[in-house]
C-alpha cells in the first residue's frame, strides 16, 4: 500500500505518517502539502475530530459562518465531530500541514487512496468530483464526509442510496482491490 499518494484535482500531496491500523484504531495521521489554490469543500463528520496543525507556510481553515483562522507553523486548531470546515490554501507557495485524525479512521484513509487514484485516471469531473455517482456516493460514506447546508440536506440521503447500490455492484470492492492494496 502506498504512503504516499497525490491528487491533482485537488492540488494535494498525502503522506500517511499512521494509519489507523497502525496505532489500533487511536488515530491517524496524515501530512498534506497543499499548492496554492488548492482545498477541499466545506464539510463535517460524525465519527471522528481532526487536529490540523500547520508545518510549512500558512493553513487556511474556514469555519461554520465563514469564519476564517490562518494557522502559521506550529499553530493548531482542533476540528470537533459535527463541526463544518474545510482547508485551503491561499498563497502563492506550496503549504504543508499534518492532520491527525481521532480515532483513526481506516474508511477516510481509503477514500483519500480511491479519490487521488480516480483524479490521477482521469474519472473526475471538471467540478473536480468523481465522474462516476457510484464512485462518490460510496466515498462520501465510507469517509464520512457529509456536505453542509442545504447542499448537504438534499445530497446525505442521495448520498446513502447511491453508495448501498453502487456496494451491491461490487464496486467498493473493485475500488478499494485497485486503489487501496
Amino acid at each position: 500500500m502506498k504512503k504516499t499518494i497525490y491528487n491533482p484535482a485537488l492540488k494535494e500531496t498525502i503522506v500517511f505518517n499512521k494509519t489507523s491500523i497502525e496505532t489500533d484504531g487511536a488515530y491517524s495521521e496524515l501530512e498534506i502539502s497543499l499548492e496554492p489554490g488548492g482545498g477541499n469543500p466545506m464539510h463535517y463528520h460524525k465519527a471522528y475530530s481532526e487536529l490540523f496543525t500547520a508545518v510549512d507556510g500558512e493553513l487556511g481553515l474556514e469555519l461554520k459562518g465563514g469564519k476564517k483562522v490562518m494557522l502559521k507553523p506550529g499553530e493548531s486548531y482542533l476540528v470537533k465531530m459535527g463541526e463544518n470546515h474545510r482547508f485551503f490554501n491561499q498563497n502563492d507557495q506550496r503549504i504543508t500541514f499534518t492532520n491527525k485524525v481521532v480515532p483513526g479512521s481506516t474508511g477516510l484513509e481509503n477514500t483519500l487512496r480511491i479519490l487521488c487514484g480516480l483524479a490521477e485516471d482521469g474519472l473526475y469531473t471538471k467540478a473536480n468530483i468523481p465522474s462516476n455517482i457510484y464512485h462518490m456516493g460510496i466515498c462520501a460514506v465510507m469517509s464520512d464526509m457529509r456536505l453542509t447546508g442545504i447542499a448537504g440536506l438534499v445530497t446525505t440521503p442521495l448520498v446513502k442510496i447511491l453508495a448501498r447500490l453502487g456496494r451491491k455492484k461490487g464496486l467498493e470492492a473493485d475500488l478499494v482491490r485497485k486503489y487501496c492494496i
